[in-house]
């Protein structure tokens, strides 16, 4: 994620999630929950602390919450200002989100049709032009019932969260809150927070910050986790066992 996308990228993206999330939900017979890697992924992890281009050699490209994409000496010097616009944007996206499953944008009968038109459109579609139609079925069914968003709030709007990858600890910290009510501490930056296959150390700061917040959380893990080290993970991050 980046400092340029526009309202229309973040409404596509949206889109795009909403069209899979009507399949999956109808396919499974399962509610599905819907989140986006958005409104905070802007720290990439970096493996090498710099990077070479023609016989230079500048700190690597660490996300647009750090430094600049572009490959010279003040672009990619770290800007501790970005972190503030970061949050601005990420704010602003997360505004935009809500905007848009609450005002009407995610209603069903409207997805679906961006389904249908995907199915028209595309060869790749055309394979899924059974099932299409077996939805559009279902939604004629449902709408013969009264059973329509103008009487059901719940076809006209959708639950959407936020997640990214909990990598400037910094950052991460500055927006942790607690509950008022519960005691508990939470994350503000986003709904779900993960720890990357880099940083997902059992001793590491990573571990240690997001095993203390009640968020959803998640970690990557590669080919080169052991059984164990992923049984010690989920001990480590989820002690209590709670499903999800």
């Amino acid at each position: 994620e980046s400092f340029d996308p526009s309202a229309d990228s973040i409404r596509d993206r949206l889109r795009v999630i909403l069209q899979m999330a009507v399949v999956l939900t109808y396919f499974t017979g399962v509610p599905v929950v819907k989140v986006g890697r958005i409104a905070g992924q802007f720290a990439k992890p970096r493996s090498s602390d710099t990077e070479t281009v023609d016989g230079l050699e500048l700190p690597a490209f660490r996300g647009h919450i750090v430094n600049d994409i572009g490959f010279t000496e003040g672009e990619r010097t770290a800007d501790p200002s970005r972190l503030l616009t970061a949050y601005n944007r990420a704010a602003a996206t997360l505004n935009l989100l809500r905007a848009f499953t609450k005002g009407g944008f995610a209603d069903l009968s409207r997805v679906h049709q961006w389904n249908r038109e995907f199915v028209a459109a595309s060869p790749v579609g055309q394979r899924y032009d059974a099932l299409a139609a077996e939805i559009d079925r279902a939604v004629q069914f449902m709408r013969a019932c009264g059973v329509t968003s103008e009487r059901l709030s719940e076809l006209s709007q959708v639950d959407f969260y936020t997640s990214h990858e909990a990598l400037l600890l910094g950052y991460e910290e500055a927006l942790t809150r607690r509950d008022s009510l519960t005691g508990g501490w939470y994350d503000c930056s986003a709904h779900m927070l993960w720890i990357g296959d880099r940083t997902r150390q059992l001793d590491g700061a990573h571990i240690e910050f997001l095993r203390g917040v009640h968020n959803p959380l998640g970690c990557k893990v590669g080919p080169s986790a052991t059984p164990n080290e992923v049984l010690a993970l989920c001990e480590a991050l989820n002690p209590d066992r709670m499903p999800g």
